[in-house]
């Protein structure tokens, strides 16, 4: 498939940037009102039949990844704790089979608190799972009810209390400016995290996508702006108190517990994804390649079986190359060193220079020739200093 891709990137890349897996499992208990992932309400998973779609993705795409290491495995959703632990060891046996996965491979699974899922913890960590992410939300049961979360308060302590037994790493996902949530409720939320000291925690503030119950057919009265940016100011605080460095938009950590996964998309470093609706993204030495898969699990697991599950594949232009990198690196806040856009694009920073000026100029990037990195501003304007590298 990447053979026939049209070649437009007329730069060159020297040397290959790491490699990440993402493995896509997409089916729920229930669709949440405010998810726009591709994810699907479960009447009864085709565990096996999906695994074995998944593998023979992965053997197609091994001519894309042929001779490089894998570093970091990630499976996202959906909720992945809804597949047995069984079948994890089975996805992971095939990765270690058919791919060179480096050794001490950070290996992430998303899991929702409810009980079924938790119970199988300690499976997830035989199978070779060394990192889950939990998606916890908020503790206070009236926000769990207004998001649509299937699990009570009760289950979310639980389930914390699983990570931190089961996981030496282990991150607890947070949204505020929930509806009808006021800032004591919202750092209610953010002490009862910090009892179970998390090594990470993600911190979103609810967004209203449009394609969404949430954001088109019934959207809840939310805080007002000037609210929800205390709630940001405040959690930021008592996370920088607590220890943790807030080292990217949504993300604070632990020193050591960065999500390295993560850490590798905002770097521009490459991602192989497979399953349902995954993307990817790929260098060679003459382009950069983004692909998707088929997006509707049926459909996807037809497609791989013809070989025709690749549904999109475009190489990114010299144009798109400015903005696909720094959307990435300037959601770290210590940004990036200088020298990583050209070992990552292919393409001198001078191709950035009035781009670059102008955010120096806005207060928007430290002014370091050495570094990509946002300012305070920067940071708490991120879209405005995105828009500076758009094409045109």
């Amino acid at each position: 498939m990447a053979e026939s891709v049209i070649r437009v990137f007329n730069g060159g890349l020297n040397v290959s940037p790491p490699l990440s897996l993402y493995i896509h499992l997409p089916w729920c208990v229930k669709k949440c009102p405010y998810c726009d992932f591709n994810s699907h309400a479960a009447q009864g998973i085709p565990e096996a039949a999906y695994i074995d779609a998944l593998l023979l993705d992965l053997e197609r795409a091994l001519p894309d990844i042929w001779g490089r290491r894998v570093h970091t495995v990630f499976f996202g959703g959906g909720t992945p704790s809804l597949f047995s632990a069984e079948g994890i060891d089975r996805i992971l046996t095939g990765v270690r089979t058919l791919t060179q996965l480096a050794a001490g491979a950070e290996i992430t699974l998303e899991a929702n608190p409810g009980t079924v899922e938790a119970a199988k913890f300690a499976g997830f960590r035989e199978a070779g799972v060394t990192r889950v992410s939990l998606g916890i939300q908020s503790f206070d049961p009236r926000h769990l009810k207004a998001l649509g979360r299937i699990h009570d308060d009760a289950e979310a302590r639980c389930a914390a209390e699983l990570a931190a037994t089961h996981f030496d790493t282990f991150n607890l996902d947070l949204m505020y400016a929930l509806p009808g949530q006021t800032l004591g409720e919202a750092l209610a939320d953010l002490e009862t995290a910090l009892t179970f000291r998390p090594p990470h925690l993600s911190a979103y503030h609810l967004t209203l996508e449009p394609n969404t119950p949430f954001g088109h057919t019934a959207p809840p009265n939310l805080p007002d702006d000037d609210l929800a940016a205390d709630m940001q100011l405040a959690i930021e605080a008592r996370l920088a108190e607590a220890g943790m460095q807030h080292y990217e938009t949504s993300a604070y950590a632990r020193p050591h517990h960065a999500s390295r996964h993560n850490l590798n998309y905002w770097q521009f470093g490459d991602y192989l994804g497979i399953g349902a609706g995954a993307h990817s993204k790929l260098s060679f030495h003459d382009r950069i390649l983004r692909q998707m898969r088929t997006k509707h699990p049926q459909q996807y697991m037809d497609a791989v079986a013809q070989g025709a599950h690749i549904a999109d594949a475009r190489a990114l232009t010299r144009d798109d190359l400015p903005f696909e990198f720094m959307m990435n690196a300037l959601r770290l806040n210590e940004g990036v060193p200088a020298a990583l856009f050209d070992e990552r694009t292919g393409l001198p920073l001078i191709v950035c220079a009035s781009a670059l000026e102008r955010a120096r100029g806005l207060g928007l990037l430290e002014r370091d020739a050495t570094r990509l990195k946002p300012t305070l501003q920067g940071q708490r304007f991120l879209n405005d200093l995105l828009e500076l590298f758009l094409p045109g």
